[in-house]
């Protein structure tokens, strides 16, 4: 869909619009289950509403590709993946509150475990807890320095997730990832993409040999994997293209950087589930546009968890009567990309989604799954056309032409 087009048919209006995100909501049956986590899940609050809603498939990019979680929440909120994508690391500077400076190149860090030959065992480092992670982060700024005139920081995230920021003259972003995303092997070496980043990439390699060094005496974050590598980029807000007035309500960081960038005020003091429902319905008078954020059905299905994701799915289903109750004029319940236990991993599995308001037609499904949604009124679309379909459900968009 034509983005120019939309924004061009936007209006005001006194409408509200939650967009409902359980982060890599799509599965797949595992082992001996026939079922996928989001079909084994009791859900009778999804349920309910799915029959009251129109259901459908989304393709965050296209089908048979599998997107990282940046461009998949781009395609959400109605910005060409392919157009606006991003290092993640620029995402994570924006989610931790980095004083970004145009001179600084980003990346996101994972600290991880390696054997004494050097061999991944654990990309996430067994999901150390944040506290670990911030003294890692500080030994490693006060410890790592590099050759040429280049600063470097470090600034936790959360669990086994940090930033790395190199801020000096003439760096540039072509770098290939350190992390293979695999087991059993070595970390890849920062190889320049393009001939400009080959200082670039001799700094990386020099400042992840002296990390190497510092890390070295802890039992799990013995190393870093690098990847996302991004510098500075501007995005037009949703406030401008949309005309809303819009709130993220996410625990993780990286998730409030896509929201920071794109102009949506972020709370951050909501780090459980209970007190993201109980700020989506204190701050509901105040905005237009909620972006609601849940990573435990991705971090689960990324362990390789089935039961986890499956529990995590029914802790939301629970609070369904919840938002309801805000009587909402547009409810999208989806997710960004399929995270499939049985493959610990995103994948390019189409997301189930459900909109519901006053003006949906109705179909003929009654349980919010995979297999059910695919026969819904929806059909299969790309995400990207999803925030189209939300205006328009919020009586904002106008007729296009005579």
């Amino acid at each position: 869909m034509n983005s120019e087009l939309i924004d061009s048919l936007v209006i005001d209006g006194q409408t509200r619009i939650i967009f409902l995100i359980m982060d890599g909501l799509g599965g797949l049956p595992k082992g001996e289950r026939r079922l996928t986590e989001l079909e084994a899940a009791r859900t009778p609050n999804l349920d309910s509403l799915a029959r009251e809603s129109v259901c459908g498939l989304l393709d965050p990019i296209a089908p048979g590709i599998t997107p990282g979680s940046g461009p998949a929440h781009f395609a959400l909120f109605g910005y060409d993946p392919l157009k606006y994508n991003v290092g993640r690391g620029f995402l994570s500077a924006a989610g931790v509150d980095f004083p970004m400076d145009r001179r600084d190149l980003y990346a996101r860090v994972n600290f991880a475990t390696v054997s004494k030959d050097g061999l991944i065992l654990d990309r996430r480092a067994g999901r150390i807890d944040t506290e670990t992670n911030r003294r890692l982060c500080q030994r490693l700024s006060e410890t790592v320095r590099l050759s040429a005139d280049v600063q470097v920081f470090f600034a936790p995230e959360k669990e086994h997730r940090a930033l790395l920021v190199l801020r000096g003259d003439d760096l540039h972003e072509e770098i290939a990832d350190t992390d293979p995303q695999q087991l059993g092997v070595l970390p890849l070496s920062p190889r320049p993409l393009a001939d400009r980043a080959k200082r670039t990439a001799l700094l990386l390699e020099e400042l992840l040999i002296q990390a190497g060094g510092v890390l070295a005496a802890e039992s799990r974050a013995n190393m870093i994997l690098l990847r996302g590598f991004a510098r500075y980029r501007p995005f037009p807000s949703l406030a401008e293209r949309f005309r809303l007035k819009p709130l993220a309500i996410a625990a993780y960081p990286m998730y409030r950087g896509i929201a920071q960038l794109l102009g949506m005020d972020v709370l951050r003091d909501v780090d459980t589930l209970a007190a993201q429902f109980a700020a989506l319905k204190n701050y509901y008078d105040r905005y237009s546009f909620f972006f609601f954020h849940v990573k435990g059905t991705d971090s689960s299905g990324e362990d390789g968890n089935y039961d986890r994701k499956v529990a995590a799915i029914e802790e939301v289903d629970s609070y369904i009567p919840t938002v309801c109750a805000l009587k909402p004029d547009v409810l999208v319940v989806t997710g960004d990309h399929s995270t499939p236990a049985a493959l610990a991993a995103h994948s390019w599995h189409p997301v189930p989604a459900l909109l519901s308001a006053a003006t949906c037609r109705p179909d003929e499904v009654d349980r919010f799954g995979e297999r059910d949604c695919l026969r819904g009124g929806l059909g299969r679309m790309p995400t990207m056309n999803l925030m189209a379909l939300a205006l328009a459900h919020a009586g904002r968009l106008t007729k296009y032409g005579a």
